[in-house]
């Protein structure tokens, strides 16, 4: 086991990709001669050439274009959008061409693209660099939506996304980059017969009276609430996979728990933890014991870096929801 940031366990999983297969190139703004501007690709052009780790042009939608036409001819491009607010111009070309193309030639072409977006605040940056879009890609039929929370977690899952078939929208949560944690790099992630897969939640914290569901960067902010509750024994899940949601896992705690917390730093409305919301009551009606509650960030354009820590989710938020499900 190596202790190592998230930032160096998304670099040292997106090296062995490419080391496992030669198909596997790399395209974005800034990616090569600069490594990316949190660093994420440092190194890999320098080790594996400029034909492999390529830098684009200022075009996100040129982008994602020339990932589509790379899928196409059998290769597996691995491409970043440089911040989240960045990724609206490939819109278009993401939800109208990467997520359908498989289904609109009946199985005949695949698109095995991964796209990389730093997302979520916490950072104090600007305009347009702190953003959380999750739900508009989860939404879209045809695309798998993953999101790490901790090193080991994006050192296993960012390999099982370039070796998925099916395009995958990878959201790393920018807070969490500097976070250290232990990472096994002899984990064998792509092995069929192994414990982890990216398409299951986890439950990071066992308890007896509210279930707790977050993922990317309010997992740390639940995990914090949960130790410090004195009301309530907190069982925390990970969700990692936001498309396919794993609501079994969620079910089968709140039918232990009877009461659901939802945390999220996106807004509320038409949000993922409205699905979840919708769907574990669908489930485990007889076995709630207090309606299901989210902890979110505000119904707003996203705020200026000076305001952003009214506007996130925080321990004392997440603490009021479990003590008012508690109350019922």
């Amino acid at each position: 086991m190596t202790t190592m940031t998230m930032a160096k366990a998304l670099n040292s999983g997106l090296r062995k990709a490419m080391e496992r297969d030669s198909k596997v190139v790399m395209l974005g703004e800034d990616i090569g001669r600069l490594g990316g501007v949190f660093r994420i690709t440092d190194g890999l052009q320098k080790d594996f050439g400029e034909h492999r780790v390529m830098d684009s042009p200022l075009a996100e939608s040129g982008i994602v274009g020339a990932a589509v036409g790379l899928a196409m001819r059998g290769y597996r491009p691995v491409v970043e959008i440089q911040f989240d607010g960045f990724v609206y111009p490939a819109f278009d070309q993401i939800v109208s061409q990467v997520a359908k193309m498989h289904r609109r030639t009946e199985g005949t072409v695949r698109m095995p693209i991964v796209i990389r977006i730093p997302f979520g605040g916490g950072i104090g940056a600007v305009e347009h660099h702190s953003e959380s879009p999750e739900a508009y890609f989860a939404h879209t039929a045809g695309l798998r939506v993953l999101c790490p929370s901790d090193p080991q977690a994006a050192y296993a899952t960012i390999q099982q996304a370039i070796a998925c078939d099916d395009p995958v929208v990878y959201f790393e949560p920018k807070r969490r980059y500097w976070d250290k944690g232990e990472v096994d790099e002899g984990f064998d992630a792509l092995d069929t017969g192994g414990s982890a897969d990216p398409w299951r939640a986890r439950v990071l914290q066992v308890g007896t009276d509210v279930t707790v569901a977050c993922y990317g960067p309010m997992v740390r902010t639940c995990i914090d609430a949960a130790r410090a509750s004195t009301e309530a024994s907190v069982e925390v899940i990970d969700l990692q996979s936001l498309s396919p949601l794993d609501i079994d896992t969620v079910a089968a705690s709140v039918e232990r728990t009877g009461r659901l917390v939802v945390v999220h730093e996106a807004a509320a409305n038409v949000g993922l933890g409205a699905e979840i919301a919708a769907r574990v009551t669908e489930r485990c009606f007889y076995e709630l014991e207090a309606p299901v509650l989210r902890v979110t960030g505000y119904d707003t354009p996203y705020p200026a870096s000076r305001l952003e820590e009214h506007f996130l989710p925080d321990l004392d938020r997440v603490l009021d929801a479990v003590d008012r499900a508690m109350a019922y």
